[in-house]
């Protein structure tokens, strides 16, 4: 059976929102975005539309060198590669495409964040916020792990399948897999 890797991506950026998150969570990571490819260019979550407003978000196409990583640019992260199989990949691909096709449909789930500090759980139709967003995905496509009920960012620290690939600054997560890539005359690890 041939295999995929996904990625998922625990981010803390420092802003006053993450900071009231990890505050209340006692969390190292207050974030938590998907993503289909291993250099971080398809990587998705539901967070800040734009990098200057944290009260307005939804489903964010999201950048390690531009938006809101680049304004807030020590962010902190850990990265981590989950094998599955081709059908399961293809399920989160098409899963993300059709809620990027219908994105206006779709809204930041605050009401269902807020509830996570009181251990509560609040879903709304169309809505999630970035962990509710992952889980749905790795749900959707059957992937045999399992995820509490009421989920956040590092709740997917202890999945044991995922592997550490890198943690440091998300800015250099580019910058030292580059490197990597040269000191190896051009294979990729």
């Amino acid at each position: 059976m041939k295999t995929k890797k996904i990625y998922i991506v625990l981010t803390h950026t420092g802003t006053f929102l993450s900071q009231i998150v990890k505050e209340y969570t006692k969390d190292e990571f207050s974030h938590i975005s998907i993503s289909l490819d291993r250099d971080l260019n398809e990587m998705y979550s539901f967070g800040r539309l734009t990098p200057y407003n944290p009260f307005w978000g939804g489903f964010v196409h999201e950048y390690v060198d531009k938006g809101t990583f680049k304004r807030f640019y020590n962010t902190r992260a850990k990265v981590y590669s989950l094998e599955i199989s081709e059908d399961q990949y293809e399920n989160i691909k098409n899963n993300i495409r059709q809620i990027q096709e219908k994105r206006s449909k779709y809204s930041f789930n605050i009401l269902g964040l807020l509830a996570v500090g009181f251990h509560k759980k609040i879903e709304r139709k169309y809505s999630f916020y970035c962990a509710e967003f992952v889980k749905y995905l790795i749900e959707e496509a059957k992937i045999d792990i399992h995820l509490p009920d009421i989920i956040k960012p590092n709740d997917f620290k202890e999945i044991s399948e995922l592997q550490e690939v890198y943690g440091g600054l998300l800015r250099k997560y580019k910058f030292e897999r580059s490197n990597m890539k040269n000191s190896f005359n051009g294979y990729s690890l």
